[in-house]
């Protein structure tokens, strides 16, 4: 059955540039409505204008990782009775540096980041998708979180703890009118690498190469909306050198650590 975009309201987390922006433009564009959260006002008015219909949709600034600030953000959408039919947990943060150079609560920040944040959000919004009767739930997890490599442990595990909720949210709720998808980004041309965090919690402040040429944000937001159109559950984004990594390193770890070091990807 077509998705009548139209008739849908999605809520996409991290939405003031990246992915998330790229997501919200192209949803957008195919007709439905967005409700557009991140910390920066500001920079969601900024997206909210390049969208389609721009007056249609909604900016609700919250900081993710602030509990209370979710839980606030959650019934400020309820006062308004707007029904929320897809909600796409996309806010997040990468990491650039070693395990052995990382503190722990550098590590700690990246899993409240990228995965409480997003279990809690997504727990708050299912009683309300179960009661309408359906919805669709995305985790926006990495191909990192398939993978793992160097610089980024905190990450790679925190994409793949998110990735395997996802699998048990999906078996708990099949019966129940609930879709549950997991995209695994590759490489993509957004400011990730930028705002990394180093070992000591400073931000990397510097694009990487592999990053830099990667497929761009529109790229993969059409190709995202495609997949999910189709219901597609475990969806993969990538570049034809992530696709290889991931079977090489299903064949050989060893051999994909050497090439990765070889070509220096950070």
């Amino acid at each position: 059955m077509k998705t009548k975009y139209k008739d849908l309201t999605i809520w996409i987390t991290g939405a003031s540039s990246g992915i998330g922006e790229a997501l919200a433009v192209e949803f957008a564009k195919r007709g439905a409505k967005i409700i557009l959260s991140g910390r920066n006002s500001e920079k969601l008015v900024a997206v909210q204008d390049h969208c389609k219909n721009s007056e249609r949709h909604i900016i609700l600034a919250f900081d993710i990782s602030d509990a209370e600030q979710t839980k606030n953000a959650y019934n400020s959408i309820k006062s308004r009775a707007v029904k929320i039919d897809w909600l796409i947990n996309n806010a997040g943060i990468s990491q650039r540096s070693l395990i052995m150079e990382t503190a722990e609560e550098v590590e700690r920040k990246i899993m409240e980041i990228d995965y409480f944040a997003q279990t809690r959000l997504t727990r708050l919004v299912l009683p309300e998708m179960l009661a309408q009767g359906g919805g669709k739930v995305v985790m926006i997890s990495s191909v990192a979180g398939l993978v793992g490599t160097q610089y980024r442990g905190a990450y790679s595990a925190a994409k793949a703890a998110i990735h395997l909720w996802a699998n048990s949210l999906r078996a708990e709720l099949y019966d129940k009118g609930i879709e549950v998808a997991t995209i695994f980004p590759g490489f993509i041309q957004t400011n990730v690498s930028i705002n990394a965090l180093t070992g000591d919690g400073s931000v990397q402040g510097t694009m990487d190469d592999a990053t830099d040429k990667g497929l761009s944000a529109k790229v993969f937001a059409k190709q995202a909306c495609k997949a999910l159109a189709k219901n597609q559950e475990y969806i993969i984004i990538a570049g034809q050198k992530e696709k290889l990594a991931m079977v090489v390193n299903r064949l050989s770890p060893p051999q994909l650590y050497k090439l990765i070091r070889e070509s220096k990807v950070r």
